[in-house]
């Protein structure tokens, strides 16, 4: 099973819908941001955080730029 589809399987699972292509890309540049600044564990936890503090990806990327500029 290719990414799309296992994203789009779990979204099902979770009763929402996948991301549209503006969302995939921004949330794998958070991803990215997160794991070329710090570790690659750090890419799950900024998407999870992200989404638990209700921030929409953008703004998110632009937080994780800050970290990274303030490091």
């Amino acid at each position: 099973m290719d990414a799309r589809a296992w994203i789009s399987a779990y979204a099902e699972k979770l009763g929402t819908s996948v991301p549209t292509e503006e969302e995939w890309d921004v949330i794998l540049d958070l991803a990215g941001e997160a794991a070329h600044s710090s570790k690659r564990v750090a890419a799950p936890l900024a998407c999870w955080l992200a989404a638990r503090a209700g921030v929409g990806p953008e703004r998110a990327i632009e937080l994780a730029r800050e970290v990274r500029a303030d490091d």
